[in-house]
């Protein structure tokens, strides 16, 4: 079981823009946005994850596959999608201290003494600014290109989550289960981070989920029907790991915060910040922004700047 215990600040997040729908010869301006935004304040930088894409990208708005009602994704199946722990890296030694989150990584497609490895290195280069999150995607070809079962995905990425820890925090580790078994082995250096990399658990709040949040989370990434209504939301996983014999208040939650109007002009930051102190009441500690969010280092910095301001006014810097 995860023992890490959250802080008691709000924090903010941006979503960084690491694919393309076309050609993209130069992707420096995805790491000129991340440096505007550690100078700014922003807590975090994310990145999502897609190895392979396969031609059936319809299956994305799937609820039971586990992708979104409605939802569409953002290429075609030629879009370019860049690998996100190898981007964290290049931004790492840009940035001094913003953290860099993955939201989400198919954790379950790379093997998992690997990637404790390439974690652990990230964390200890970055000075311990690392947040992997995790969750089993929606698409069955890139498990299959992985050489994976796409109904094992679930059971996959248990495993890896529970091997990364176990090279994370223990030496020697062992890890034994039908389909890996290792140790004893050594794997150092150790994450930064007292107890290895933070993970994030993303998904709907089924049984499996529930139990992969108890089990591993330092924070849950609600998806789906859950982000409906993030008050309730939050209260069921509550209720749900605290049945486990977890202590909720440790597990974090993520929400999202849309900007309303535009960074032209239009921008309204009362009508932004308007449901942060009821979110945070409700037991919501870190805020994506969305909408039309800034996607160039000028926009991040006149924009960002009075949007950092206004949610640390909003959220008190402190969460229930």
């Amino acid at each position: 079981m995860a023992s890490r215990s959250s802080s008691t600040r709000a924090n903010l997040a941006l979503r960084l823009t690491s694919y393309s729908a076309a050609p993209r010869h130069d992707w420096s301006e995805v790491v000129d946005v991340a440096v505007a935004a550690d100078r700014v304040g922003v807590d975090r930088v994310l990145l999502s994850d897609h190895v392979v894409l396969g031609e059936h990208l319809e299956q994305y708005g799937r609820s039971e596959l586990g992708g979104m009602t409605g939802g569409r994704q953002p290429t075609g199946p030629d879009g370019y999608w860049l690998e996100p722990m190898t981007l964290l890296a290049l931004i790492a030694g840009r940035t001094t201290r913003v953290r860099l989150g993955t939201g989400i990584l198919l954790a379950a497609l790379r093997r998992p003494v690997v990637l404790a490895k390439s974690a652990a290195t990230l964390d200890v280069l970055s000075g311990g600014r690392l947040d992997l999150g995790v969750g089993v995607g929606w698409q069955r070809e890139e498990y299959e290109a992985a050489g994976l079962r796409f109904e094992d995905r679930g059971r996959l990425l248990d495993e890896c989550l529970t091997a990364c820890q176990a090279l994370w925090r223990d030496s020697p580790a062992y890890h034994s289960s039908p389909t890996l078994t290792f140790g004893p082995v050594h794997s150092f250096p150790h994450p930064t981070q007292p107890g290895g990399v933070p993970i994030w658990v993303s998904g709907t709040l089924n049984p499996r989920v529930v139990g992969r949040i108890a089990r591993y989370a330092t924070g849950w990434i609600p998806w789906g029907e859950e982000m409906t209504d993030p008050t309730a939301a939050v209260r069921r996983m509550r209720d749900a790991v605290a049945a486990l014999g977890r202590d909720p208040l440790e597990i974090r939650v993520v929400g999202d915060l849309r900007l309303r109007g535009a960074y032209d002009g239009t921008l309204d930051l009362d009508r932004t910040m308007e449901p942060v102190p009821g979110q945070v009441e409700a037991g919501i500690t870190d805020f994506t922004l969305g909408g039309r969010v800034p996607t160039s280092a000028a926009q991040c910095a006149d924009v960002l700047p009075a949007v950092v301001a206004a949610f640390a006014e909003a959220s008190g810097r402190g969460v229930s």
